[in-house]
């Protein structure tokens, strides 16, 4: 995903941070930062832990001869749990961001945007023609644990609210890009829901490029995170359509939390995830 503006829609929100979404959000030049450096990385707003996965080069890891697109062959892709999702027969070209490489399931697998399945995935380095190249130049990006303490326990809900999903992150955006919904538990061909664990909030131009995607009933532990509001979230204005055609209308807001669902190499992994995509849960490790 690519985001235009590198200040804006994201929005702080002040009040009680347990009904983050009964708050007012303050205006947009209220709250502009410039990018500096975090724990998650070299390029971060509003929080040290919202960031890019780099700060030069793009989120995106560039295949031989430029581009994104890197040639593949047949292979399973996985979520994060470790399940297949769905068996690619074809293969063709995945993009794949950067720093995010796993080992599980007998395989080293790294993040590629639309697979087969209509989603992220993991696919199975070991399919991707060039891999010599592309283990040379994924580097290795996982986001960290603040240490602040626990808050709530979550699960990934298994519907989505269609209206919700249409509106979009980003002012003016086009087409069928920065839609709310790319954050939500959507139906994936292969039948099941699934949702994208985000490396940062969208709508500030850091990309909140997708570092795991987990199926509906996946425990997430929500943790305290530094925000320059002081506030353990997030919140990121809507837009909807306007009557002259553009996503130029302000709809409300989608407010993301930090935490991490269990991966299946045992790990925790953090990220960002609207709370519009959880449901209160126990159970939580």
């Amino acid at each position: 995903m690519h985001h235009k503006s590198i200040l804006g829609p994201l929005v702080f929100v002040f009040g009680c941070s347990g009904d983050p979404g009964t708050e007012e959000p303050l205006a947009d030049s209220e709250v502009a930062e410039a990018l500096s450096a975090g724990v998650n990385g070299e390029a971060c707003l509003h929080s040290p832990f919202n960031c890019k996965l780099r700060a030069n080069g793009g989120n995106r890891v560039e295949a031989p001869g430029g581009g994104q697109d890197w040639a593949v062959g047949p292979g399973t892709v996985r979520d994060g749990a470790g399940g297949a999702m769905i068996a690619d027969t074809n293969g063709g070209s995945i993009a794949v961001n950067y720093g995010q490489i796993r080992h599980f399931a007998g395989h080293t697998f790294v993040m590629a945007m639309s697979t087969a399945n209509g989603s992220a995935g993991w696919y199975p380095i070991d399919a991707v023609k060039a891999e010599s190249t592309l283990r040379a130049r994924i580097g290795n990006v996982d986001a960290k644990d603040p240490g602040r303490g626990k808050l709530g326990c979550y699960e990934i809900r298994n519907s989505d609210d269609e209206r919700l999903a249409a509106k979009k992150v980003v002012k003016d955006a086009v087409g069928s890009h920065e839609r709310a919904g790319d954050y939500l538990p959507l139906v994936r061909n292969n039948g099941r829901r699934y949702a994208n664990l985000a490396f940062s909030a969208p709508g500030d131009a850091l990309g909140a490029p997708s570092v795991d995607i987990y199926p509906a009933g996946t425990k997430f532990q929500r943790v305290d995170v530094p925000t320059s509001s002081g506030k353990p979230h997030l919140t990121v204005r809507l837009y909807s359509l306007a009557s002259d055609g553009h996503y130029t209308k302000p709809d409300g807001t989608m407010t993301f939390v930090y935490g991490y669902a269990m991966g299946a190499e045992g790990t925790k992994r953090f990220g960002w995830i609207p709370l519009d995509a959880l449901t209160a849960s126990t159970g939580c490790r």
